[in-house]
């Protein structure tokens, strides 16, 4: 008896169920995996040992700083790997990925406006306008905000062609953050870590300049071909 091979709607239906099952398990997971950094910091906020270091303040502002940077890199990973490797199942991931950079920046700027500047208005004011560190800080965290505001499937159904123009933002928020970070090391003379997330930074966005070329070239190429066509009929 012959075995019944399953028809090519059956196999794709299978596909989704699996695809589905996995999304159950996987997204749970990378956000408990998220929260990694937070919690390592509240174990070591109660360890008696003294794990966040002689000056705790400083470890906490260096910690929440570099897990924004770290999420706003592995945000801008989603598309080139989705170009790259056609890994189009990463796309679900971007927006919560991308939550919690401003989730981790709104920790780095909470430890500046607490502990450093105590609520101080006046502080805060003189501190962005004095330091250009801060200065570059501040703006990426201002330009986060409407992204995160907006991070939802109704702001995307809402403003649908005007969604994808406002997150662009992020590539600006990226390059505030490396100027936040390679301008307050500076003052130290310690520039290999920026060093390295600015490399990373420039790979990111320009994958996306090389393909935002090509785009081009190839629909100035269509364009071209339809001319030409329109002219010999």
């Amino acid at each position: 008896m012959a075995a019944v091979m399953p028809s090519g709607s059956s196999a794709s239906q299978a596909r989704q169920v699996q695809s589905v099952q996995r999304r159950v398990w996987l997204k749970p997971l990378v956000f408990g995996l998220c929260l990694l950094p937070l919690f390592r910091l509240i174990a070591f906020g109660f360890e008696l040992g003294g794990s966040l270091g002689a000056n705790p303040i400083e470890f906490i502002t260096r910690s929440t700083g570099t897990w924004t940077l770290v999420m706003l890199c592995i945000t801008l990973s989603i598309t080139p790997a989705r170009r790259l490797f056609g890994w189009n199942g990463l796309l679900q991931y971007r927006r919560m990925l991308g939550l919690f950079a401003f989730f981790y920046c709104c920790l780095h700027l909470t430890t500046w406006v607490w502990f450093d500047q105590w609520f101080s208005l006046q502080d805060m004011i003189k501190d962005v306008i004095k330091r250009p560190f801060i200065t570059a800080g501040f703006v990426g965290f201002l330009l986060m905000v409407p992204l995160a505001l907006t991070s939802n499937r109704y702001s995307i159904r809402r403003m649908g062609k005007r969604w994808m123009s406002l997150h662009k933002l992020i590539y600006l928020v990226a390059i505030a953050g490396i100027l936040h970070y390679w301008w307050h090391k500076a003052g130290k003379n310690a520039l290999q870590e920026p060093m390295i997330y600015a490399a990373i930074i420039a790979t990111l966005l320009g994958i996306r300049v090389v393909y935002w070329w090509l785009g081009k070239r190839r629909s100035s190429a269509n364009r071209l071909a339809q001319s030409s066509r329109s002219r010999t009929t």
